[in-house]
C-alpha cells in the first residue's frame, strides 16, 4: 500500500529541500519528496507528493499542511489518487490525453453522454448521444451588401460618377 501524500497550491519557488525542512521542524519523516515541475521550464507546477513510511506518518503531515497558510494562500495535503493510465476513458471526462479540437464548422463534434441512474432511471440502457450544431461566426452590424459602395468614400465616389 502507498502512502503518499499530495501537497498543493505551493508557490512555485518552493522546492523539496523546503518541504523537506518544514517536515524535519515538526518531527515529521518523509521517505521521499517530488515536486512536480514543467519539463520545459522546469518551472514548478504547485504541487508536490511526499512519500511517507506508514499510515500514521502520511495522516500526521495531512493533518499538519492541509490548509495550512503560506503567503497568500492555502496549502491542500490529500492522500494522493493512483495516476490514472494514459489513454484510457475517464469516467465523466472523456479520453485521458485530450484530442486537439476542431475548428471548422463543418465538423461538429459527438459527445457521448451517459447520464448518472437516478430513482427514475435507475440503469441507462444505452449512451445518450449529443450531436452540437457547428459554431457560427458572429455576422458584422455594418456589412454592406455584396456589389455595393463599400465604404461613405466610395458611395460619394459612386454618386459623382
Amino acid at each position: 500500500m502507498s502512502f503518499t501524500v499530495f501537497l498543493g497550491n505551493l508557490p512555485i519557488w518552493v522546492t523539496a529541500d523546503d518541504i523537506k525542512g518544514w517536515l524535519s521542524a515538526e518531527n515529521l519523516v518523509a521517505d521521499a519528496i517530488k515536486v512536480i515541475r514543467n519539463p520545459e521550464t522546469q518551472e514548478s507546477k504547485g504541487f508536490a507528493f511526499i512519500d511517507a513510511p506508514n499510515t500514521e506518518e502520511m495522516n500526521a503531515i495531512i493533518r499538519r499542511f492541509d490548509r495550512a497558510p503560506l503567503e497568500d494562500r492555502l496549502l491542500r495535503a490529500n492522500p494522493a489518487q493512483p495516476p490514472k493510465p494514459k489513454g484510457l476513458v475517464r469516467p465523466g471526462n472523456g479520453p485521458a490525453s485530450s484530442p486537439s479540437p476542431s475548428h471548422g464548422p463543418s465538423h461538429a463534434p459527438t459527445h457521448t453522454v451517459t447520464p448518472p441512474p437516478t430513482a427514475a432511471h435507475p440503469v441507462a440502457t444505452s449512451p445518450v448521444v449529443d450531436q452540437r450544431p457547428p459554431r457560427r461566426h458572429k455576422k458584422s452590424a455594418n456589412k454592406r451588401p455584396p456589389g455595393g459602395p463599400q465604404s461613405a468614400f466610395a458611395e460619394e465616389l459612386s454618386k459623382a460618377l
